[in-house]
């Protein structure tokens, strides 16, 4: 583990310090936007058919496709906002919901419950950095790698996408953007500090010379978290630079690093939770804490049991993890209407990671490479945009599962796996964007892709002194249609109906366990799929008022479930036949007096199992139809009201106030066992002015300080799915059994926090 050493702490102290000697407020700019449903508002909005307006031709398909239940977001709207993670950046997004993962910037990510049981990373939903892809061809994705404080905003495409963004793309897609060095025109230094030794400390740089656009952001994050054996330091560097090489050829590159360093402590039951949710007194692990303390059991001698009671501390459960993606895109101009854009994409993680009783070592290095066509003309006379494209990726990998020894810190024993794993996908997509009329815009979209998936996998029990060695090799076709109908009547209203869907494919570990429980192929597996519809509309009655709704209707089929055939045998993941996903999501934002501003925005989630059969040992079934699907909470909601100084001496001087709040939700497939909700009170203070011809070369400052969780509550930021269980005579166990012994799930949030910050631009 790296610390912080003292001249790190002072760093952020030494900046503020500098802020507050510097005098002179200046103009502030105008409050920038949240652009809910970004297609109404666009230059010319109102004046012509939906999607054909000149500034959303000059961007790829990918940036806004016509009819999309779509959102875009502008980070300028947080520069006043302690930005830790992702969480932070995406809050306002609708639809969004969020839980910890493992390490301090790695979040859960799930559009419309669509990654809810992912206990790591994000899955069901493909990311995207500057129109680069960040998940790799097995379809996992992390935010580790992702500092908020380089973006410029954040597009969120909900709802099945296959038919634009492949495999994956079953809950929707997600594309970071970063600044252009013209933007930044200079440098910028950023210093966050706070409770629990938190420390970032970051720099953007960027400036356009000649044809060379360059754009360099990196930061170095740091802290000991506010839970038992949670300390973490990590560097990013995010580097983009375009180059015109002449007035029909740009090309674009992209890098991407990240190291990470992160303890983990372990996951808690509900009972333990309550009992003791930041796990103090948990450095030293025993049978004795286990009512207040999350354990872990290695083997004594790292080969096989007897197994002991072992904190994280005592094992050193960590990660220690590295990512690279390098990318570059070359966009040619046939013709004034015409483009053809090429791209390439290396990405490799390595990964060292002791988290519990076993580590995995694991390299991932991957390619994905894409070109497409993109027109602006016309069909049977109407005004058109017509779109196609090929792409191809594939991810090799070798990892290693083994024992980790007691006491220590992350030290492996014997080797009881290694799987050698291949994921490739290649697939053909085509997009018809038509203007049926002034107001109306149809949008067509079809994919096709194959998928082969082969994995061997050798395993060594060293108990029973058995070696097995698997072998699987599937191979899917998959094709995902959409459609939509986009209507803008006048410059205040537009609707718009859709309908989509997307696929999954099996993940190479499904493959490996047979459904009687014991290591083996398991490929009668089918990908997951979800057909979904949307309708919604945007109103703009004025300027300063904006208001979004979506209805969704999403069918899930051959949803990929693991469950249990019995005691001491492992589990096996099947396809459950059908679930259904339905809600609404609502979006305000308005400025109803001047300096004041509302943003909130609210997702409602009814989920439930329609076709599916649980099995629970060798003879317990039992039908989990019209039960809830754990892990989604029916009621997320966010609100922020701010005032900010719109003129005379204090202008940049602002404050809000912010409310987030998750409602109860089960964490099992037999809803025994519900979660409390939670809500949260954030207040914030900041200061922003712009300082010309002072002489420091200082073009602006920003000042800030936050209360995150005001009045301290306690609160659930974390909880994985757990299986349920049977008792004696074979009946399902009732929720206060489960709180006890379903261990392994749940992490506590934040307590009260302060957290402050200062930016200087030059």
């Amino acid at each position: 583990m790296r610390f912080r050493t003292p001249w790190m702490r002072g760093v952020s102290a030494c900046a503020m310090s500098l802020a507050v000697g510097l005098g002179g407020a200046a103009a502030q700019e105008a409050l920038p936007t949240i652009d809910i449903d970004a297609e109404a508002r666009r230059p010319g909005a109102g004046g012509g058919a939906p999607g054909f307006d000149a500034a959303k031709k000059e961007l790829p398909v990918y940036r806004d496709p016509t009819g999309q239940t779509f959102t875009s977001i502008d980070a300028k709207s947080f520069e006043t906002t302690p930005l830790f993670s992702m969480v932070d950046l995406l809050r306002y997004s609708p639809g969004l919901s969020f839980k910890w993962g493992n390490g301090p910037r790695d979040v859960v990510i799930s559009i419309r419950g669509s990654s809810a049981r992912n206990g790591f990373g994000v899955r069901n939903i493909v990311m995207l950095e500057d129109g680069f892809p960040i998940t790799q061809p097995d379809g996992l994705s992390r935010t580790d790698q992702l500092d908020p404080h380089a973006y410029s905003g954040v597009d969120v495409y909900r709802g099945p996408s296959s038919a634009l963004f492949g495999n994956y793309a079953n809950g929707g897609a997600i594309n970071f953007r970063t600044p252009m060095g013209r933007d930044i025109d200079g440098f910028q230094t950023g210093h966050e500090f706070g409770s629990f030794g938190y420390v970032n400390n970051y720099t953007l740089i960027g400036k356009e010379v000649g044809p060379l656009d360059l754009y360099v952001f990196a930061s170095d994050v740091r802290g000991d978290g506010f839970t038992q054996h949670n300390q973490y330091d990590t560097q990013t560097i995010n580097v983009k630079a375009t180059y015109t090489l002449s007035p029909t050829d740009r090309f674009i590159f992209k890098g991407l690093h990240n190291e990470l360093y992160g303890n983990l402590s372990t996951r808690l039951s509900l009972n333990q939770y309550y009992n003791n949710p930041y796990q103090r007194g948990c450095a030293v692990g025993n049978s004795a804490l286990s009512s207040a303390c999350g354990l872990i059991f290695v083997p004594q001698n790292g080969v096989k049991a007897p197994n002991i009671a072992q904190s994280a501390d005592q094992t050193g459960a960590h990660r220690n993890d590295r990512r690279d993606v390098f990318g570059l895109r070359w966009e040619h101009d046939l013709d004034a209407k015409t483009t053809w854009r090429t791209q390439f994409v290396y990405d490799d993680k390595d990964i060292n990671q002791p988290t519990g009783s076993t580590a995995a070592l694991n390299d991932v290095p991957s390619v994905n490479a894409s070109t497409d066509i993109t027109q602006n003309g016309s069909l049977f006379g109407m005004e058109a945009r017509h779109f196609l494209g090929f792409y191809f990726n594939r991810a090799r990998s070798t990892s290693y599962t083994l024992n980790v020894l007691p006491y220590s810190n992350g030290a492996t024993g014997a080797l009881t796996a290694k799987t050698e794993s291949m994921v490739q996908n290649i697939g053909l997509r085509g997009r018809e964007e038509i203007a049926l009329s002034p107001t109306v815009t149809a949008a067509f979209g079809l994919a096709g892709e194959f998928n082969r998936t082969a994995v061997h996998l050798t395993s060594i029990n060293y108990s029973a002194g058995t070696w097995r060695a698997v072998e699987a090799n599937r191979a899917w076709w998959n094709i995902a249609p959409e459609a939509s109908v986009t209507w803008r009547p006048d410059s205040e209203w537009q609707v718009y109906a859709r309908a989509s869907s997307g696929f999954g494919t099996p993940q190479t570990g499904q493959l490996t366990v047979t459904q009687q429980g014991v290591p083996g192929a398991n490929t009668g597996l089918q990908p997951q799929r979800n057909t979904g519809v949307d309708a919604g509309f945007t109103w703009t009655p004025l300027p300063n008022v904006r208001v979004g709704l979506t209805g969704f209707y999403e069918w899930y089929q051959n949803e990929l479930l693991t469950q249990t055939p019995g005691a001491g045998l492992q589990s096996y993941t099947f396809n459950a036949p059908g679930s259904v996903h339905r809600g609404a999501e609502l979006s305000v934002d308005w400025r109803f007096l001047d300096g004041w501003r509302l943003m909130g925005n609210y997702t409602y989630n009814n989920q439930i199992f329609t076709n599916f059969v649980e099995q629970l040992g060798p003879n317990a079934y039992f039908d989990r139809a019209g039960r809830q699907t754990p892990g989604v909470a029916p009621h997320e909601a966010s609100a922020r009201l701010g005032y900010d100084v719109a003129g005379g001496e204090l202008k940049g001087l602002g404050a809000f106030v912010e409310y987030v709040y998750k409602s109860s939700y089960f964490i099992d497939n037999g809803n025994q066992l519900t979660l409390p909700s939670y809500g949260l009170v954030n207040l914030n203070a900041h200061y922003e002015s712009d300082l010309p011809g002072n002489p420091f070369f200082l073009k602006g400052m920003t000042i800030y300080f936050q209360v995150q969780n005001l009045f301290d509550r306690t609160w659930i930021a974390s909880a994985n799915n757990i299986s349920d269980s049977l008792d004696a005579s074979g009946r399902q166990n009732p929720g206060v059994v489960l709180a006890r012994t379903g261990t392994g799930s749940i992490y506590a949030g934040t307590p009260r926090a302060f957290l402050g910050g200062v930016k200087f631009k030059f």
